[in-house]
């Protein structure tokens, strides 16, 4: 039934799947700049070092992150932290029910130059390297699709004129699970500009222990930046296209691709016409309306990418990919009546399919 590799060729020995190339200075390199950073934000941030992890995995893919967690656990100082560590330009729009698009993108105003009056753009927060949108979901849909083309193209469209967003842009949006009052819920469309989904666990007692430490001293711990202000955002870029040059075989595609179609319910009228590679998975069936689209393929591999060079390796291997898959793929499944009422969590669904795909491989 599967034709991508049976499991006797399955292998994540980085000796047996990848070229020589953990010495490369360029992955050092990247290495070394990947642990400069989480250090630093540990300087600040207690805890977390796996959701630390999948953040700037996705930066280095390209992507933007979805942060979900309850009231204080520290999403803005983790994004705020994150752009002092890199020494790159912070903006923050704080969404509520009376924020407009134009509060987000920017406006034209009416101003007076050399005595004449003329209507000239003014950027909005959107202009910047690190974006915190806080608590997107207390924002209407239409000013949440505000964010859609600058996720999406890194450029914003204003009275019939389009204005570039310098890189890197990185989203990072957070939001409140417990604070349902006043909230509209994410459209798919926008749900699906987002490389990862992240939840932010509540802090165990020792972690706990250590934040009330931290935060009640005379002088609280700041981040430093790693590089100078005038290399920061090349530096940052140069990092994203080794990324995308790490490589990736047929095979491994093949099962990407796999994983993100048996996502999609059979009967579905957008399900694949020819045979899933996984046999049908009856969570997926019962509980899943829609599946996740082909960004969610584009995020398994570019995080799985991030991976591989961490691992030391120039190639991605299975591994890889199923790490990331969970933090990629499950806000982009939408979930049907009987999931909602039955409190059904997506990542267990994506879980079962991994399952699935590693039952059949062993």
């Amino acid at each position: 039934m599967v034709s991508y590799q049976s499991s006797t060729e399955r292998t994540d020995d980085p000796a047996e799947t990848s070229t020589p190339l953990g010495t490369s200075n360029a992955i050092s390199e990247f290495f070394v700049f990947f642990q400069k950073i989480r250090q630093e934000i540990a300087q600040v941030i207690v805890g977390h070092e796996s959701v630390v992890e999948e953040i700037l995995i996705a930066l280095f893919a390209g992507g933007h992150v979805l942060l979900e967690g309850v009231p204080g656990t520290g999403k803005t100082l983790l994004v705020r932290t994150l752009a002092q560590a890199l020494n790159l330009r912070f903006g923050r729009v704080q969404f509520t029910v009376d924020v407009l698009p134009g509060d987000v993108t920017g406006t034209r105003m009416l101003l007076e130059q050399d005595g004449k009056r003329e209507l000239v753009f003014t950027p909005g927060p959107v202009f910047t390297n690190v974006l915190l949108a806080d608590e997107i979901n207390r924002a209407t849909p239409k000013t949440q699709s505000a964010l859609l083309e600058a996720m999406a193209e890194s450029q914003v469209t204003a009275a019939g004129s389009t204005y570039e967003l310098k890189p890197p842009f990185f989203v990072l949006a957070t939001l409140n699970p417990i604070e349902m009052e006043g909230t509209y819920p994410l459209p798919e469309a926008q749900l699906d500009r987002f490389l990862f989904k992240v939840f932010l666990p509540y802090p165990n007692a020792d972690e706990m222990q250590r934040i009330l430490s931290a935060t009640t001293q005379a002088d609280l711990p700041e981040a430093q930046p790693i590089q100078d202000k005038r290399s920061a955002a090349k530096n940052v870029e140069k990092m994203k296209r080794l990324v995308r040059e790490v490589l990736v075989a047929p095979h491994l595609e093949k099962y990407a691709a796999t994983l993100v179609r048996a996502t999609v319910p059979d009967g579905s009228k957008f399900a694949p016409d020819e045979a899933s590679e996984l046999p049908p998975n009856e969570s997926i069936k019962r509980y899943v309306a829609f599946g996740s689209s082909p960004r969610g393929g584009q995020a398994l591999l570019l995080g799985a990418k991030v991976r591989a060079l961490l691992a030391g390796r120039a190639n991605v291997t299975y591994t890889d990919i199923d790490s990331v898959a969970v933090s990629s793929l499950n806000h982009r499944l939408v979930l049907n009546f009987a999931a909602q009422a039955e409190a059904i969590d997506p990542r267990s669904l994506i879980e079962s399919i991994l399952n699935d795909a590693q039952r059949l491989q062993r």
